[in-house]
């Protein structure tokens, strides 16, 4: 293959590249575009909290992450100012619900959670952060 044209085709592929983390560090734009339809009121929070329990074992009891494994990396906090798949609710749910590819360290729960069930969720991760 002529240099010329390699080089070129090299740095495209590394760009590209770049390019795709950064936009999967920054969430996705259009879950960011869905609003929670659930008010976080006392009721949605304390439903949201008994969900939670299936989160705990990565995520910690109070949202502060987890050791993670030989086999899964640690879950991040929940808490804490970092929110490397996007902070909206809509984010969150959709991180919930789809959980986080490529390797689905964060399975999805869409087929154990109903929505309902996962925007409580969201409710309740989102009053932790304000204790």
């Amino acid at each position: 293959m002529n240099s010329r044209l390699f080089r070129p085709l090299i740095a495209a592929l590394v760009l590209a590249f770049a390019a795709r983390i950064v936009i999967a560090a920054q969430g996705n734009p259009e879950a960011a575009k869905v609003k929670n339809p659930i008010e976080a009121t006392p009721d949605s929070i304390a439903k949201g909290k008994a969900v939670y329990a299936k989160c705990a074992p990565c995520h910690g009891r109070e949202g502060e992450g987890g050791p993670g494994n030989d086999l899964i990396p640690a879950a991040p906090s929940l808490v804490d100012d970092k929110w490397e798949h996007g902070s909206t609710d809509g984010e969150i749910f959709d991180n919930i619900k789809n959980g986080i590819g490529p390797d689905f360290n964060m399975v999805p729960w869409k087929d154990q959670l109903k929505d309902d069930d996962i925007w409580n969720v969201v409710n309740y991760v989102r009053s932790m952060k304000k204790k």
